[in-house]
């Protein structure tokens, strides 16, 4: 089949679970993190092979020749939406290491008070001089002050990423919604464009084929050919103002279809070979 031929497709978006492209899972791809609307056709039809499934390609070329689908509008206004999140950036680690440093420090300043104030009441017992025992418990209280005011300083910044961190779970949650959003969207638009090009394809096929057209069906997934060939047709279709890059093997294709340039087969310019 023609899904099996192409290999991995480079978008990173959903594709169709009902039989006419594999799933994002199957592929084992990651999220979505490119919010563009659309992607350039010449990205997807610039070089061949492509790596694309025959979907992409059709879609492609669709959308060169200007036309769209209709939840165009809708995935421009989800796609916009997309790139207004932001995710903030949080460290709890850091913030409960702060709290338990600040505490641990707070800690030990207050023994340190406990045994400067018994200090002092022991000279005083016994009648003795107090004045360096009573400037030591007045820097220990002091230093006491200054750790009790950075622990609840770090207990608030601790709270304050606490509730960044509720932000941001939040953020990733409607981020993820609309990705499946425009998957879904995507993978809807795809279907449509490339069904409104298929007739043009099969057409087109003929010739990168040399006459000798593979079984075609009435729609792209239920085309059962070879994918080199099928690429070429989709590029054959497309209106591309930029050179596309044809593998020594996409020519060599071609060369068995026809004696003619392959400029002129695929009516768009051509960049020669590459291995």
């Amino acid at each position: 089949m023609q899904g099996a031929d192409r290999g991995q497709s480079t978008e990173i978006d959903a594709t169709d679970c009902g039989g006419d492209e594999p799933s994002d899972s199957a592929r084992g791809e990651g999220v979505d993190r490119d919010v563009r609307p659309f992607v350039d056709p010449h990205d997807v039809l610039g070089r061949v092979p492509t790596g694309e499934t025959l979907h992409r390609e059709l879609a492609a070329a669709a959308r060169s020749k200007g036309y769209e689908s209709s939840v165009a509008t809708e995935i421009r206004a989800v796609s916009e939406s997309l790139a207004t999140i932001d995710v903030p950036d949080v460290d709890l680690e850091a913030a409960r290491a702060r709290v338990a440093a600040a505490t641990g420090e707070e800690d030990r300043l207050k023994e340190r008070v406990a045994t400067a104030r018994g200090e002092v009441r022991a000279r005083r017992t016994v009648e003795a001089d107090t004045d360096d025992a009573l400037a030591a418990l007045e820097d220990a209280a002091a230093a006491l002050s200054d750790a009790q005011t950075e622990r609840v300083a770090a207990e608030q910044a601790l709270e304050r990423q606490r509730e960044l961190a509720r932000t941001a779970r939040d953020a990733r949650e409607r981020r993820l919604r609309l990705q499946d959003r425009r998957a879904n969207l995507l993978r809807r638009a795809r279907r449509e464009l490339s069904r409104k090009v298929y007739p043009a394809f099969r057409d087109a096929l003929a010739v990168t084929s040399g006459g000798d057209r593979p079984d075609t069906g009435s729609r792209p997934s239920e085309y059962d050919g070879p994918a080199l060939p099928a690429s070429l047709a989709a590029v054959r279709i497309a209106e591309l103002s930029e050179p596309v890059v044809l593998s020594e093997r996409a020519v060599e294709t071609l060369s068995r279809a026809s004696n003619a340039a392959p400029e002129l087969l695929l009516d768009a310019p051509i960049s020669r070979p590459t291995r």
